[in-house]
This record gives structure tokens, C-alpha cells and sequence, in this order.
């Protein structure tokens, strides 16, 4: 293989500081990068990196009918922290959750879907590991 996996994703908002304010206040990612110019911001997990950029014009992105991302799915360290950070979604104004967390099919992960201030739907997921025993 010539890759090494994803050096980072970009996410075009409708709402730069909204979308900021949802990675860092609701999935404690930080800040470390932006500029005002272009207009973008970078967020990071320690492990996973977004370029946030600032939508310009306001045709809005529908899931069936446009080529390009469906979602964005973060996998959780555990199903008390998935719904640590559903609460703190609901609670964030403009978030529009489209389930709250429950079993993916048939499980074991456990998983939520939302669509974060800025218009991106993000799933998160919670997957537990493996019983190797």
C-alpha cells in the first residue's frame, strides 16, 4: 500500500464557530489551528485531525441526492462517554439529534446520530471490545 490512513478530513459548515464550539464543548477536541482569511479552523482529538472550513453561499448539502460525505463517525472510549456527549449535545442550541444512543442493528456497539450546529450529520459510536477469553 502507498497510504498511511488519513492525515486529516476536511467538513464544510454553515456555521464555523457553532461547528468549533460543538468538537471542542461537546467531544473535548482543541483548537490547534485556523485562519481568519480563509476562513478554516483545525480540531483535533490527539488522533484524528478536521480542517473545518466555512461554507460560502448557502445551497445546503442533501445526503441523497449529493456526492460527498454521508457522515462522519467517531468511534467512543465507552458507552458512559457516548452518552456523556449525547447530553451535552442536546443541550447545545442548534444541535438536531436524529436518535438518541441504542444498539446498532443488533449490537453489541451502540451508537447515535446527529446533525452538530453547522449542519454535518456525525454519528458516535461506541464499540465494545472483543471478549478474547
Amino acid at each position: 500500500m502507498s497510504t498511511l490512513g488519513i492525515d486529516h478530513l476536511g467538513l464544510t459548515t454553515a456555521n464555523l464557530p457553532a461547528t468549533r464550539d460543538f468538537f471542542r464543548d461537546v467531544l473535548g477536541w482543541r483548537e490547534t489551528g485556523s485562519d481568519p482569511g480563509y476562513p478554516m479552523i483545525v480540531m483535533t482529538d490527539g488522533h484524528a485531525r478536521l480542517t473545518l472550513w466555512a461554507r460560502r453561499g448557502n445551497g445546503a448539502f442533501d445526503r441523497h441526492a449529493n456526492a460527498g460525505l454521508h457522515h462522519l463517525c467517531l468511534a467512543m472510549q465507552s458507552e458512559e462517554a457516548l452518552g456523556a456527549a449525547y447530553a451535552r449535545a442536546q443541550a447545545m442550541a442548534g444541535v438536531e439529534p436524529e436518535f438518541a444512543p441504542e444498539p446498532n442493528k443488533n449490537g453489541p456497539a451502540i451508537h447515535t446520530m446527529l446533525r452538530e450546529p453547522g449542519g454535518c450529520r456525525i454519528e458516535l459510536r461506541y464499540t465494545p471490545p472483543k471478549d478474547t477469553a
